[in-house]
């Protein structure tokens, strides 16, 4: 007669090695990884950050890519990072949305290239209390805000 610990013993061990090893760290969850067209390696995402201390500042420029952080950008890891945690990083404020009027600063920013295979052609804002929160969740994209001349 088998016990109820040795079923276990058996069901656990029936359960080991079903899955392939994945020793590719650019590999997804299913052992793939994604290739572009040309045949090499293409990262998750590709940005350029330009931001602007005002509207009529000149603008300060960097490149980002994540998986695995890098580009020029002086804060590479920490924008990934705040990259995987928002939600929905670039997506504008609805136009029905009722934000408070706090205001943030003149600063303003852009950012276009591609985010997790998606095309961005996002702007951002610190003139209200709905463009101060989506700034915030990526703040560190933006670096070091250059001083207002």
């Amino acid at each position: 007669m088998i016990t109820t610990p040795a079923l276990a013993t058996i069901f656990s061990l029936a359960a080991c090695g079903d899955e392939p090893a994945n020793d590719d760290p650019a590999a997804g969850p299913s052992g793939t990884t994604s290739v572009s067209p040309s045949g090499t390696q293409a990262a998750e995402t590709s940005l350029t950050v330009e931001v602007k201390a005002s509207a009529q500042a000149p603008a300060k420029t960097w490149t980002l890519t994540c998986s695995p952080p890098g580009g020029t950008h002086p804060k590479a890891a920490e924008s990934c990072a705040a990259l995987g945690k928002a939600k929905d990083p670039f997506a504008p404020v609805p136009k029905d949305r009722m934000c408070t009027q706090i205001y943030g600063g003149p600063e303003v920013a852009t950012i276009k290239g591609t985010h997790k295979g998606a095309p961005v052609d996002a702007k951002f804002a610190r003139d209200n209390g709905c463009e101060l929160a989506r700034w915030t969740a990526v703040a560190p994209m933006f670096g070091d805000v250059p001083k207002v001349r």
